[in-house]
């Protein structure tokens, strides 16, 4: 869900529990940094994991998962990695 916040564009994220109160997501980690941008070919992209998690990746025809990103054989700028 997006809207705009003082002008400012914002993204609502809901998350999904599994169980009495187990969250879904139970690590996140920011792999590009402003002081250190990471860029992987299709090829190069790893599984985060063993395939549990996804990665989060920057390409030139979006934003796309791990997954998406190599069935499209496009690289990008890696985001994040999300199990």
């Amino acid at each position: 869900q997006e809207g705009v916040q003082d002008g400012h564009p914002v993204l609502n994220v809901q998350l999904r529990y599994v169980g009495e109160g187990q969250p879904m997501i139970t690590g996140l980690q920011r792999i590009s940094k402003p002081g250190r941008r990471v860029y992987v070919g299709s090829k190069d992209i790893t599984k985060v994991r063993n395939g549990i998690g996804l990665s989060i990746l920057s390409t030139s025809k979006g934003i796309m998962t791990d997954q998406e990103s190599r069935r499209n054989k496009l690289g990008g700028e890696v985001l994040c990695a999300v199990w």
